[in-house]
């Protein structure tokens, strides 16, 4: 008779595994999960960008900005009113208005040819430091 020889893993192994996995774990999750007001201003950033981004093609199509008053939404759907777009792309600019990771709309200024994207942080409120920091355009 042959000797069957079973393949598998020893219990020695498997506890190795499970020890390499809970160090990794103890090292690399408190780096990930005690960060995420800080996963959040870099999401708002990334948005920001994204929406600065839309604005320049919608700008290269209309040869201006969407008013103030036609706020953000013009990346979306075709805007009515002062300054009529003229040449406004039928697929949009954005698939939808996105809002901040704390859940308020970004705030959008157009004056002059020019144009200012920013939310107002983890506080919702003008002004602050870290987290709270507004977070503008001109910082990315």
């Amino acid at each position: 008779m042959r000797s069957q020889r079973v393949k598998g893993f020893t219990l020695i192994e498997i506890m190795v595994v499970v020890v390499i996995l809970g160090i990794l774990g103890a090292l690399i999750v408190p780096n990930i999960i005690g960060r995420p007001d800080e996963a959040r201003v870099t999401a708002a950033r990334a948005d920001i960008q994204a929406i600065a981004n839309a604005l320049e093609l919608y700008r290269l199509d209309n040869s201006i900005y969407p008013s103030t008053d036609q706020g953000l939404e013009a990346l979306v759907s075709e805007p009515s009113g002062y300054p009529e777009p003229r040449r406004w792309n039928a697929d949009g600019y954005l698939k939808k208005v996105p809002v901040d990771p704390w859940g308020e709309p970004y705030l959008y200024i157009s004056e002059d040819r020019t144009m200012e994207i920013y939310s107002y942080g983890a506080d919702r409120q003008e002004g602050g430091e870290g987290v709270d920091a507004d977070i503008l355009l001109t910082e990315l």
